[in-house]
């Protein structure tokens, strides 16, 4: 698959519980429902995520921000895994908020660039595409290297 070519049976549209609110919008926009899954946790706090519809062959869009980092983070990885495992033509994720956009470069000796390595996550969990819209001030600036991140930056 070229990346271009329109899937064989649709798509569909998932939503993790990091922006539910928007998903939700979007689907009424859209016209369609969100596809059913289950996002549960374990008595330890442990993520556990079952896409409840047929995906196979289709392009999916996971609706997820990423903050509070960690635990959003790990539930839209997990997001991203079922839907490939599902056999999903193609996964983009859509990401409202964008956890560790500001750490996009090393400006001081022995610091991570956070920005870089959650992208390489999400890439690495089986994302085809990633689109990130971040609203910033005047004082935020770079963007992830990372080809298969698309950044839309809004200035406040």
């Amino acid at each position: 698959m070229d990346g271009l070519t329109a899937p064989a049976r649709g798509f569909k549209l998932l939503s993790g519980t990091g922006n539910r609110p928007l998903a939700e919008e979007i689907a009424k926009h859209l016209g369609i429902g969100l596809c059913k899954l289950t996002c549960t946790r374990f008595a330890d706090g442990e993520i556990f995520v079952r896409i409840d519809e047929n995906v196979r062959g289709n392009d999916v869009f996971i609706v997820q921000s990423t903050n509070p980092p960690a635990e959003n983070i790990m539930e839209l990885l997990l997001l991203i895994d079922a839907a490939k495992r599902a056999s999903a033509a193609r996964v983009t994720v859509v990401m409202p908020y964008y956890g560790y956009a500001r750490q996009d470069r090393k400006d001081q000796p022995r610091v991570a660039i956070g920005a870089k390595l959650l992208a390489n996550m999400i890439v690495g969990a089986g994302a085809d595409r990633c689109w990130e819209s971040i609203f910033i001030n005047t004082n935020c600036r770079g963007s992830s290297t990372s080809p298969s991140i698309i950044s839309t930056r809004y200035r406040c």
